[in-house]
């Protein structure tokens, strides 16, 4: 018995098995045979090697971004009257890899000391006598320490005192600016970046940066935003390096709508200290509103390779071969039947 057993197996090891072949005069199943042919050819041609280009070794971009702003800008306000702005006033800080910052819009508090001075009204700091202040108590939304004094922030509205930087920011009513509409003409050095003249210029206006990304610069200039720069840099590496180029494109990344966020916009805070001639410390406060530029590269970079071409062409020939698997084992079952 276990002679037997051995002996089928060793013919079954030198056994080779073909595939039935036959032929069928068919118009219909001859068409669906050759449709279902081309459609694999087009998802094969068209979509594996055209589109995804699966012959090619990919690998993904590394990036190393640096930034440079240049030009200047001019203001005329009631707290700082006409004054020019250049890269020292407006860029903060001067230098960044991959982000930068520019001032677009600010409030002064000039002259600040270390004193008592009533809080600015809220719910939490209007008060009617000294028992409505708690001595000592620290509000989170506050700008100092309570001195458990109420005094006369209005004449009509009376505030808890505090001990902070006097007199206390105000900003409630941001200053409207008028930017003239060359302003920014100084960015331009040998180029300027144009999605239909001239798409690779690396040299971008403030306000064209921002109108590509579908904001209006008057608006979003008063109360600041993020905004991202994005650099598709996917190369064919088959075609000559000349064709291989940055697309750039801009898309706002902070929500600005103010019901859905608590502090629209983008904006910080930096003081300038100095010391008068008694040699008591004062400072000046400024609230800075601007536009933060986050430079985001991404892309590919693919080259033919012949191990994903070999591997895409058997799964191509794998599926013209299951078609003709199939078709059989449709004929046999009808044949039968």
């Amino acid at each position: 018995m276990g002679s037997c057993s051995s002996q089928s197996c060793q013919s079954c090891f030198f056994e080779y098995e073909t595939e039935r072949m036959i032929v069928v005069k068919s118009k219909v199943v001859g068409s669906v045979f050759r449709l279902i042919q081309f459609l694999i050819l087009v998802y094969v041609i068209g979509y594996v090697c055209v589109v995804q280009k699966s012959y090619q070794e990919t690998d993904s971009v590394i990036s190393s971004v640096t930034t440079k702003v240049k030009g200047t800008g001019f203001t005329n306000t009631s707290d700082l009257g006409a004054r020019v702005w250049d890269v020292a006033d407006y860029n903060i800080p001067p230098q960044g890899d991959s982000s930068f910052f520019v001032l677009t819009n600010m409030i002064v508090t000039p002259n600040q000391t270390q004193s008592t001075c009533p809080e600015l009204p809220n719910q939490s700091t209007i008060c009617m006598s000294d028992s409505d202040c708690l001595e000592g108590s620290n509000d989170v939304r506050g700008n100092g320490i309570q001195t458990g004094l109420c005094m006369n922030y209005k004449e009509t509205v009376k505030t808890c005192e505090v001990l902070s930087w006097c007199p206390l920011e105000i900003d409630i009513n941001l200053p409207e600016r008028n930017i003239l509409p060359d302003v920014n003409s100084s960015y331009l050095k040998q180029c300027e970046f144009n999605r239909k003249t001239d798409p690779y210029c690396p040299i971008f206006r403030l306000k064209d940066m921002v109108s590509e990304a579908e904001e209006d610069f008057q608006t979003m200039a008063i109360r600041g935003g993020v905004l991202g720069i994005m650099i598709d840099w996917s190369c064919d590496l088959d075609w000559p390096e000349h064709h291989c180029g940055p697309k750039y494109s801009f898309r706002r990344l902070d929500n600005k709508i103010p019901e859905n966020n608590v502090a629209p916009g983008y904006n910080f805070r930096f003081a300038k200290y100095y010391k008068t001639t008694d040699g008591r410390e004062t400072r000046t406060l400024i609230k800075a509103y601007g536009i933060l530029f986050d430079v985001i590269v991404f892309g590919t970079a693919g080259k033919f390779n012949m191990v994903p071409t070999i591997v895409n062409l058997g799964a191509a020939l794998t599926f013209l071969s299951l078609v003709s698997s199939v078709k059989w084992s449709h004929l046999q079952n009808t044949h039968y039947l």
